[in-house]
C-alpha cells in the first residue's frame, strides 16, 4: 500500500470530519486555532500598548531590535520543554500552560518591534499637527498613530500567527492536544502504517497556515487607511 493509498484511507476512517471528536479534523483545527488565536491576543495586549508608548516618546530604540534578535535565537521546542518542565513542578496544568505560555513568548517580539517600527516611522509632522490642535499625548498615540500603523503592526501579527500554527504542531509532542500536530505525533508513533496519518496532518497544517496568511493579508488591506493606501500607491508608480 502507497502513502497515498493509506492517506486515502485515514481520511476515510469513521468520524474522521466530526466537530466534536478529537479524530476529526475540524475538531483539532479548531483546537489549533484556539491555542493560536489565544497567544496572539494575550501577546498583542501585552506589546501594542507598551510598543506604542514608547515609540511615541521616542524611548528604548534597543528594545525594537533586541526583541527581534531574541525572536530568532529561542527555540520553540526548548521553549515548551521549559514551560513543562516548570509546570509539572508546580502542580499546574501541563496540557494547558506549556503551550501556551511558550506561544506568548514566540509571539511577543515581532508584534513588539513592528509596533515600534510602525508608530516611529511615522511622519512628524502629522503627530506636531495633532499636537497643534490640541489633541493630548494619549489621544495622538490612540486616534492617530497606532491606526496609522496598523498595517505593519498587522503585518507583525501575521509573522507571529504563523509562527504560532507551526509551534502548536510542534506542541503536541508533550501536549495532549497539540491541534493538527497530534496526527503527525501519532502517525509516528505507528511507524510505518502511521505513514498516511503524518502526510494527512502535515497537509493540514500547511493548507491552515496557508489560509491563516490569506486571512491576515486581506485584513492588513483592509486596516490600511484609504489616504494611506492611495499615498504608496502613488509612490510606488513614480
Amino acid at each position: 500500500m502507497t502513502i497515498l493509498d493509506q492517506l486515502g484511507q485515514w481520511l476515510a476512517e469513521p468520524d474522521r470530519w466530526s466537530w466534536t471528536l478529537p479524530a476529526g479534523i475540524p475538531y483539532r483545527t479548531l483546537e489549533h486555532l484556539r491555542f493560536s488565536l489565544l497567544a496572539l491576543a494575550i501577546a498583542a495586549v501585552l506589546t501594542i500598548p507598551l510598543g506604542g508608548w514608547l515609540a511615541h516618546h521616542r524611548r528604548a530604540p534597543f528594545l525594537a531590535t533586541s526583541a527581534m534578535n531574541i525572536s530568532r535565537a529561542i527555540p520553540s521546542f526548548g521553549l515548551i520543554i521549559l514551560f513543562w518542565f516548570l509546570a509539572s513542578r508546580w502542580g499546574a496544568d501541563t496540557r494547558f500552560w506549556p503551550l501556551l505560555l511558550a506561544l506568548v513568548a514566540l509571539a511577543l517580539p515581532p508584534l513588539f518591534t513592528n509596533t515600534y517600527a510602525g508608530v516611529v516611522a511615522l511622519e512628524q509632522d502629522v503627530v506636531d499637527a495633532a499636537r497643534g490642535t490640541g489633541h493630548r499625548e494619549w489621544q495622538i498615540m490612540l486616534r492617530l498613530e497606532l491606526p496609522l500603523a496598523s498595517p505593519v503592526i498587522l503585518a507583525g501579527a501575521r509573522v507571529s500567527f504563523l509562527q504560532l500554527i507551526a509551534t502548536v504542531a510542534i506542541g503536541a509532542i508533550v501536549n495532549d492536544g497539540g491541534g493538527l500536530g497530534r496526527y503527525i505525533v501519532d502517525g509516528f508513533a505507528q511507524g510505518v502504517p502511521g505513514r498516511g496519518e503524518i502526510l494527512g496532518g502535515a497537509l493540514a497544517v500547511i493548507v491552515l497556515a496557508l489560509l491563516c496568511e490569506g486571512v491576515f493579508s486581506l485584513l492588513q488591506r483592509w486596516a490600511t487607511p484609504r489616504g494611506l493606501a492611495l499615498q504608496n500607491a502613488a509612490r510606488s508608480e513614480s
